[in-house]
């Protein structure tokens, strides 16, 4: 199979679809990979070292498109790549396609075979696909978020880990799967006051073991969340339910009960965002801000440390590729439900419920497809 690796487009997006040694384990099973130059070069993955590795570059996305039977991607593709798309290619790249019509409607329109990472499931349950980029963004979600509390950022002017004498910030960690767990390692590692809520009683419990008396868990509930955040000075919103549109947690109402100064950073917002004052914002104008209150809401946080996210990536999306690779998209998917779960949109239709009933189009069974 030929397999096809643009270089991002998307604002400030860095990371690559394919590394260099996942390039090289699909040339040693007897595929052909296109590379567009410079696709890795800005994290030091150099043409040179795809070459090395077996690809044949190639001076442009409109050849990579054209070329591939797979298309291996990073963000979701931006409209202009939606128009390359061809019928029976296959695209293979996080989504996120419940906050995104228009994109959705696109792929539709090219009936192109489209899996999203982010609904891939594993084995054990989860989403491992989406696991690595939550880990990064959870943890990027305390950096940042104690950025934004600096003075020069429009903060409160409040150090995340207290010094002796001054108290520590409270952080407020909503949501406490993934992104909320690692973001609750680096608070605590940072010596923050940290409270994580989620409805899971069960996850509260194994939170309440990892960290012990460095954490407060709570259930959440609207009132709970609304008296927290009073007293905030960071903010995590880490909800996630898989395919669909994130729900809105915290009301424009809630804000004026905040702190003056206090940061909202919304994981979340690739879904949607969990705020209702969140509206997704780029890697070159991260913040702004509503009643006082600053928010962070940019929606591939992971590109800001992009050549450790794509290494994390590549080690979960690597045997997924060479599985479409040596059997085609509808035969891997066949043998491999976890993978099948991944498919957002087959044929013109919409294959995952969650995103046709996040959108209100219509949904066609996956099965009925494949």
């Amino acid at each position: 199979m030929r397999v096809g690796v643009p270089k991002e487009i998307k604002t400030r997006e860095y990371r690559v679809g394919m590394t260099p040694d996942s390039v090289l384990e699909l040339v040693r099973a007897g595929h052909e990979v296109l590379v567009e130059t410079n696709a890795g070069a800005a994290i030091d993955f150099a043409d040179a070292e795809y070459q090395a590795a077996g690809a044949k570059i190639v001076s442009s996305a409109k050849e990579v498109f054209d070329g591939a039977d797979l298309i291996v991607k990073v963000k979701e593709p931006q409209l202009p790549e939606c128009a390359m798309l061809r019928e029976d290619q296959v695209l293979f790249t996080y989504l996120h396609l419940a906050a995104d019509k228009p994109q959705a409607e696109a792929l539709v329109k090219s009936r192109a075979i489209a899996i999203a990472y982010e609904t891939v499931t594993g084995i054990t349950g989860g989403l491992p696909l989406l696991r690595p980029m939550s880990e990064v963004a959870g943890r990027l979600s305390i950096q940042v978020g104690a950025r934004c509390l600096e003075m020069v950022s429009g903060g409160r002017g409040v150090l995340l880990g207290g010094v002796p004498g001054v108290n520590a910030a409270k952080v407020v960690i909503i949501g406490g799967g993934v992104s909320g767990y690692n973001a609750a390692q680096m608070a605590v590692g940072m010596h923050a006051d940290v409270t994580i809520f989620d409805r899971s009683l069960n996850r509260l419990e194994e939170l309440d073991t990892i960290f012990g008396n460095r954490v407060q868990t709570v259930y959440s509930t609207t009132g709970a969340v609304a008296d927290a955040i009073k007293q905030a000075d960071l903010v995590i919103g880490a909800v996630l339910i898989p395919g669909a549109a994130a729900p809105k947690l915290i009301t424009r109402d809630m804000l004026k009960t905040m702190k003056k100064g206090a940061v909202l950073v919304d994981i979340s917002i690739d879904q949607g965002g969990c705020f209702e004052t969140s509206k997704p914002t780029t890697h070159d104008n991260p913040y702004y801000e509503v009643d006082g209150i600053v928010h962070y809401c940019v929606a591939n946080m992971p590109g800001a440390v992009a050549r450790t996210a794509t290494l994390a990536l590549n080690n979960r999306t690597l045997p997924h590729i060479l599985n479409l690779a040596n059997y085609g998209a509808k035969d891997a998917m066949r043998r491999d439900h976890h993978l099948m779960a991944g498919l957002n949109v087959m044929e013109g239709h919409i294959t995952h419920m969650a995103v046709a009933e996040a959108l209100t189009m219509p949904f066609t069974e996956p099965e009925d497809l494949i």
